[in-house]
């Protein structure tokens, strides 16, 4: 029973039966060539994604993902580890190579002529700091693309993959950073560019040997062991980096959440409370925490509880300093800054009530607006003899009840005298048009 239900679940998994191994072969390879049409698309693919980065727009960053050539030399790579192709293995990463050098060098260039600086950086700033998400979403995303160009029937996976991936994005981000010598921009979006492309490379070396691609060396045994080492030593240099960042990045993601843990959980301390904190990144001695305080000095018993709560989310107390420039002593200075303080927030919740009167008037007004231009235009279009249109808004007032209506009133020059037919014909039509029922036309 056992047996049966192994091997069901094996059937149900098997993708060898659907797998084109020459087809997958033969479209990696042609992808890998920085030549003809992939030299265009590569320069489109760069103007696209730095005007998006520029824009700060997200569909246009998109599309210079789905465009981008450069993910075909990172599968040709991986796929030559796999089958022992050195030769594959060498073309993927000079045309490779070729293809992030010129990224990098026009995007920078694009970024230096360019007359307009980002009013906001988050897209740039998204390509900067990775995570082991970046981690994950490279190493299956790599999987996925490899899976489907090795299927018979095709798919539309790789385009997803092209934008789940994300390298063109950071490459165009090391150019900004280049532009405007930038340390930040340049080395951590090459950060995350590396491990994208190292990720996926690994992820198709991954794929093509469980759907066993063969070895392209096989006839020729002494050839195919020295491609074999050559391979493993690529292999080596790449996975150990790889796991070792892969690690790193973990560990930082991990002592982050902590962090942010230890500050929403002591907020608020007595009279004292954190308004800001700072991680800093220090390498191998570790990452330190800056805490900003406000409000009155902390008490001693104050900061071993805090301490205490960091210690148990693994982060040290010399990991810690209080920066305490902002705090006042306790007694009158506590009770002028709590004033103060209490007085600043009445007056912005009175500037803030104020602002919405003021929007809630701007909307009655707007609301009210005539679209007088194009009432005229539509008039003039329809009667010909009519060479002047005014239309203005106001009200109707009853001498006996004083009681006010709104009042439309339009004033209508012509060549000749309008016929009453003609000026209730225009009195329906902007009854309907206007949805009231007060209009007064008036001929001059």
């Amino acid at each position: 029973m056992e047996t049966n239900i192994w091997g069901k679940i094996a059937t149900f998994v098997n993708v060898r039966n659907e797998t084109d191994i020459e087809g997958a072969n033969i479209s990696i390879r042609k992808n890998i060539h920085f030549r003809g049409t992939t030299v265009f698309v590569l320069a489109c693919a760069i103007i696209i994604a730095s005007v998006g980065l520029n824009l700060n727009s997200i569909p246009v960053i998109i599309g210079a993902m789905l465009i981008s050539p450069v993910m075909g030399p990172i599968l040709g790579f991986g796929l030559g580890l796999a089958t022992n192709d050195t030769s594959l293995v060498r073309d993927a990463l000079k045309n490779f190579l070729v293809m992030v050098g010129i990224s990098i060098l026009a995007s920078a260039i694009f970024f230096l002529l360019s007359p307009l600086s980002p009013s906001q950086k988050t897209e740039l700033l998204a390509r900067t700091n990775p995570t082991i998400y970046d981690v994950l979403i490279a190493l299956f995303g790599g999987a996925a693309g490899m899976f489907a160009t090795a299927r018979k029937e095709g798919g539309t996976v790789i385009p997803g993959v092209a934008i789940a991936t994300a390298l063109m994005p950071p490459l165009c981000t090391i150019g900004y950073g280049l532009a405007h010598l930038a340390p930040k921009f340049i080395f951590g979006a090459l950060y995350l560019f590396i491990i994208n492309s190292i990720f996926i490379a690994l992820a198709t070396f991954l794929v093509a040997k469980y759907l066993r691609f063969p070895s392209a060396n096989a006839e020729n045994e002494e050839r195919r062991r020295r491609s074999r080492r050559i391979i493993w030593a690529i292999m080596i240099v790449i996975i150990v980096p790889s796991i070792i960042s892969a690690i790193q990045i973990v560990r930082e993601t991990n002592f982050e959440r902590n962090v942010e843990t230890l500050v929403e959980k002591n907020k608020t301390i007595g009279r004292s409370y954190i308004f800001n904190y700072e991680i800093q990144k220090e390498g191998r001695r570790g990452h330190s925490v800056q805490l900003y305080l406000a409000g009155e000095v902390l008490p001693d018993a104050e900061k071993e509880s805090i301490y205490q709560d960091a210690e148990e989310l693994g982060i040290k107390r010399n990991q810690l300093t209080f920066h305490e420039d902002a705090t006042v002593r306790t007694g009158i200075d506590g009770e002028l800054l709590k004033n103060y303080y209490e007085d600043n927030t009445k007056k912005l919740n009175e500037m803030s009530s104020a602002l919405q009167d003021l929007n809630s008037e701007l909307q009655e007004y707007k609301s009210k607006e005539l679209p007088a231009k194009t009432l005229a235009l539509e008039i003039a279009a329809q009667y010909e003899d009519i060479s002047e249109v005014s239309i203005s808004r106001g009200e109707s007032i009853d001498p006996q009840t004083g009681a006010a209506s709104d009042q439309i009133i339009v004033l209508l020059s012509s060549q000749t005298d309008l016929s009453q037919e003609t000026i209730d014909k225009i009195t329906n039509w902007l009854r309907i048009r206007l949805e009231t029922d007060n209009i007064t036309i008036i001929q001059k």
